[in-house]
């Protein structure tokens, strides 16, 4: 059995937690120490459940509350040398390098990183498999490569940022820098180009589609929501948002 759930995804704080029979990692963690640990709870989990933590890359939402729970718990904390390099608070101790290319296997969980076009220094995503079932992630990327779609390609479930809506980011009241930070290349998925992702990959198996990592600001759900069902020729109700307080319950691969 694999399942999955998101502490909380957005602008303000991202983690997951990915399990496969008996192993359960953190992916992320943008949350304080005591948040974390809150968010953890409503899930049945406690940071003592934890197998491993892993990063996507070193920006505050994603890394900032790493270090302070990894050490609380002694878990070990996997990420790319780049990561670590931009890192300067990384319990050095519990640290564990990785190939943003190389698959490694935590326990029941087999994990392929891959790497994505982001504004850091060597941001990667995952896709997890316990053998029979793969659940894939991608979050905080610019824009879409072919290996990124080889990636993700057949999985089971999906955990997909829908950032922001293009036209509601360029009419809002961010300033110019931030527009062209977030709407680059090495910036965030659009509704657009996350729905042309799904439409350009083997969904077939796909039982799951978690849309995650939506601006407060620029984006709705119901925008992204009604996107990512065209693009799978679905109805909305089908897929769920995971949301920055709320996150996201549960959800299961048997």
């Amino acid at each position: 059995m694999m399942r999955f759930a998101y502490l909380g995804s957005g602008s303000k704080g991202n983690s997951a937690v990915i399990e496969a029979d008996g192993t359960r990692v953190l992916l992320d963690c943008g949350f304080g120490l005591r948040d974390a640990e809150m968010r953890l709870q409503r899930l049945d989990l406690s940071a003592a459940d934890l197998d491993a933590i892993l990063v996507t890359h070193e920006h505050d939402d994603h890394l900032g509350g790493v270090a302070r729970l990894a050490r609380r718990h002694q878990i070990p904390v996997w990420l790319t040398g780049g990561t670590l390099a931009a890192w300067r608070d990384a319990p050095l101790e519990l640290v564990r390098c990785i190939s943003p290319h190389e698959r490694f296997v935590i326990d029941d969980l087999q994990i392929q990183p891959y790497p994505v076009p982001h504004d850091a220094h060597e941001p990667c995503q995952y896709v997890f498999s316990d053998g029979a079932r793969r659940v894939g992630v991608l979050s905080d990327a610019g824009s879409v490569t072919p290996h990124m779609r080889e990636m993700l390609t057949a999985c089971d479930a999906l955990l997909i940022e829908f950032n922001h809506d293009a036209e509601m980011l360029q009419n809002g009241p961010y300033p110019e820098s931030l527009k062209r930070r977030v709407g680059g290349s090495r910036g965030h998925l659009s509704n657009v180009q996350a729905a042309g992702l799904l439409s350009s990959i083997d969904c077939s198996r796909l039982r799951h589609l978690a849309l995650a990592h939506l601006s407060t600001t620029n984006n709705t759900p119901q925008l992204a929501l009604a996107l990512a069902a065209e693009a799978l020729g679905c109805t909305p109700d089908w897929l769920v948002c995971a949301d920055q307080d709320a996150g996201l319950d549960w959800r299961q691969l048997s």
